[in-house]
């Protein structure tokens, strides 16, 4: 019939039946679609690096804090940084009040992408390969892209520093703190416990740890190429490092090991802060008094 043709029909077509991931694997790829999108980032500007913050749809803390803070550094050595925020959508009781307010702290900022999977743990896997879509389809021109979790303290300067330095690669790049040889854990009550019918290798390919990565932002394509050949897991920085070996790239270490700490000890000194590019925080006022002291003249180690 002539009807079916009519656009609104595509609309209401019935969802495809997509089989269960199962306790391993995450339900990707699927038709997500992005239901909050209106930055300006990488559509009007050309930023040599963008600040890529994954965060639960309820935290707002969390980036009222990073806004006020490193996310608000917005021109470093002379290079245009952009910070984005990126959410699935909220669960529960009050999803709709929550998707309300949403909405309406994104008409302040315009710095949040969403997309319509579930926001959940156990779904950072599909975070981040909407991440990596958005990152392809708009950024492209832009040099780098830093992932970073919302707890953590970002140096700007030092970071900018290290992608200035003519030996830091353009292409085929990513680093942070990078686990060479993470083993498969066997445990059945490991929270990352995986089975040998998912991953028959005793060990993961090495990727750096999902709290802080850095890539070029050509390999948001090339790993977005790869990864229909390989079922995702719910460990979404292992699940980079794989698609990273079936491109044949291995992420670098970066210069220093005093960069990218995923476990420090509390209080940092001013000499660690003044060498640190991204370090895990336990609350959102140590993160502030941190970047607060981090801008202070340098200190001598």
């Amino acid at each position: 019939s002539a009807s079916a043709s009519a656009p609104e029909s595509a609309a209401s077509a019935p969802e495809p039946q997509w089989e269960d991931p199962g306790p391993y694997h995450v339900a990707y790829p699927r038709n997500y679609k992005f239901i909050m999108d209106d930055t300006p980032v990488c559509k009007n500007t050309t930023p040599f690096l963008v600040l890529m913050v994954p965060v639960a749809p309820g935290d707002v803390a969390a980036r009222d804090t990073i806004r006020k803070t490193w996310g608000n550094e917005k021109l470093v050595l002379g290079q245009l940084i952009e910070t984005l925020f990126i959410l699935g959508r909220p669960g529960g009781a009050d999803a709709e009040q929550q998707q309300e307010k949403l909405k309406q702290e994104n008409l302040q900022h315009h710095d949040l992408i969403q997309s319509n999977f579930l926001d959940s743990y156990r779904n950072l896997t599909i975070k981040t390969m909407v991440m990596l879509e958005w990152l392809a389809v708009h950024c492209a021109e832009a040099s780098y892209v830093i992932k970073i979790d919302s707890d953590m303290l970002l140096h700007v300067p030092n970071l900018v520093k290290l992608l200035l330095d003519p030996k830091t690669a353009k292409q085929n790049y990513m680093t942070g703190c990078v686990w060479w040889n993470s083993p498969v854990l066997r445990n059945p009550f490991n929270k990352f416990y995986m089975p040998t019918n998912v991953i028959a290798e005793p060990q993961y390919p090495p990727y750096p740890l999902g709290m802080a990565y850095v890539m070029s932002l050509d390999l948001p394509a090339k790993i977005l190429g790869v990864a229909p050949k390989i079922k995702p897991i719910f460990i979404e920085d292992a699940y980079l490092g794989m698609c990273l070996k079936l491109l044949g790239i291995s992420p670098t270490n970066p210069p220093e090991n005093t960069m990218f700490i995923v476990d420090p000890t509390h209080p940092l000194s001013s000499c660690s802060l003044s060498k640190v590019i991204a370090v895990t925080t336990t609350s959102i006022s140590q993160m502030t008094s941190y970047w607060e002291r981090s801008r202070l003249p340098e200190a001598k180690c």
